[in-house]
């Protein structure tokens, strides 16, 4: 029998949480992010393993972040890392460029893979396949060489496939409720809907903590998922 939206979010927070408590998890971590107190963090990366790079050169814990930088990850290697009321988790063999232009907010994803959650603001993402119009969002994206996958794990986008864009539409999620796959090649659907992969509530619930909120699906009193 296929599972319900309901029980495929379960095991989605579920699985997270599992993840974060195994073996090199970040459940202590958060916790010492927790007892700080702080509205937000400093920017800069606060959590790193392997190779990762700011404009070419080595990062290590505690570097900053800012406007203008490229941040780039080798294999196996993973970022989390803070700027102003933004938070970003980069897996391995990504590149992400943070926007420089002071007329507008916003970051390329290069190539790779990147869970973000963004605080107040209009801020735009730019992708291979797509533009993408947020505000107040938690997302993750996937850049391959033909296709991105885009989920929305909550809030709202506007979304103009570059392939097509009279296909532009806005999209409003709660809790990954609507997964896409755009793609850029000719003789390929522009847009088709996708399933949850590689990310977790677990890490959206990691990231909001460092920005001092949480995501839409905690309850207010911060003891799981309203679902």
């Amino acid at each position: 029998m296929a599972k319900t939206q309901k029980q495929r979010r379960g095991l989605l927070i579920k699985g997270g949480q599992l993840a974060l408590l195994g073996a090199g998890g970040l459940s202590a971590w958060i916790q010492n992010v927790l007892a700080l107190g702080v509205v937000y963090l400093p920017a800069g990366i606060y959590k790193l393993q392997g190779d990762v790079q700011i404009n070419g050169q080595p990062a290590r814990e505690g570097s900053p972040v800012r406007a203008g930088d490229t941040v780039r990850t080798g294999p196996g290697a993973q970022a989390i890392y803070v700027i102003g009321k933004d938070a970003f988790l980069q897996r391995g063999d990504s590149a992400v460029q943070f926007g420089n232009d002071a007329s507008k907010d916003f970051l390329r994803v290069i190539s790779g893979r990147l869970l973000s959650v963004f605080g107040s603001g209009q801020k735009t993402l730019l992708t291979p396949t797509a533009t993408m119009g947020i505000r107040g969002t938690g997302c993750y994206i996937e850049v391959q060489e033909t296709e991105v996958y885009f989920c929305l794990c909550y809030g709202r986008v506007n979304l103009v496939p570059l392939a097509d864009p009279s296909q532009a539409t806005e999209i409003e999620t709660t809790h990954h409720d609507h997964p896409l796959k755009i793609y850029r090649g000719s003789g390929m659907p522009v847009m088709v809907d996708a399933s949850v992969i590689n990310h977790t509530d677990a890490e959206l619930i990691m990231l909001e903590t460092l920005t001092g909120r949480r995501p839409p699906f905690v309850r207010a009193d911060g003891t799981g998922p309203r679902y």
